[in-house]
């Protein structure tokens, strides 16, 4: 990418510029998603992705359109995400989610665990979660529980899996 200094001549844009424009929209999305503007979320994420394509900014964009509903763009997002890192374990786990919110339960199992298994991954007790979440619907309430205590093992704070798990748990009791 060029960029005009003040003498009008085009000079090639350094890398390190070009991260820091493509991160500053990454940002501005996130805040914008947070606060409920998806559709200008969604536009900032195309220009962090216009300025520097990353997994990240992919899977963000992925996000803001399950926001939407619209899971089929979503999982779009997602793959391009995952040829640019294959290491990157979000989008794994986001592809699962959304097959899992559209019924495919079957489809969604492979995405989840490559994301338990992804090498670069903040957030490692999400899939354990979402794999608990499909165990439990196809009445597998011991794997399903045991799910949601890796989920919690790995991070003790995760309410959605400590309900889960204490709801499940009660019900077997």
């Amino acid at each position: 990418m060029e960029h005009v200094n003040n003498a009008g001549i085009g000079e090639p844009e350094d890398s390190s510029s070009l991260k820091e424009r493509a991160q500053e929209f990454l940002q501005r999305a996130y805040r914008l998603q947070m606060s409920g503007h998806l559709n200008e979320a969604i536009e900032n994420y195309k220009k962090s992705i216009e300025v520097l394509p990353t997994p990240e900014a992919h899977t963000f964009l992925g996000w803001a359109y399950s926001f939407l509903g619209d899971y089929d763009s979503a999982i779009a997002e997602c793959r391009n995400a995952i040829e640019l890192d294959p290491e990157f374990g979000n989008p794994y786990n986001d592809i699962g989610a959304y097959l899992i919110q559209q019924g495919d339960l079957d489809e969604a199992i492979p995405y989840l665990e490559q994301a338990m298994e992804a090498k670069r991954y903040a957030t490692p007790h999400f899939p354990h979660y979402n794999y608990g979440r499909i165990l439990e619907r196809r009445g597998l309430w011991f794997e399903a529980l045991n799910e949601y205590k890796t989920s919690l093992d790995l991070e003790p704070n995760y309410t959605l899996a400590k309900d889960a798990f204490y709801r499940l748990q009660a019900l077997l009791n």
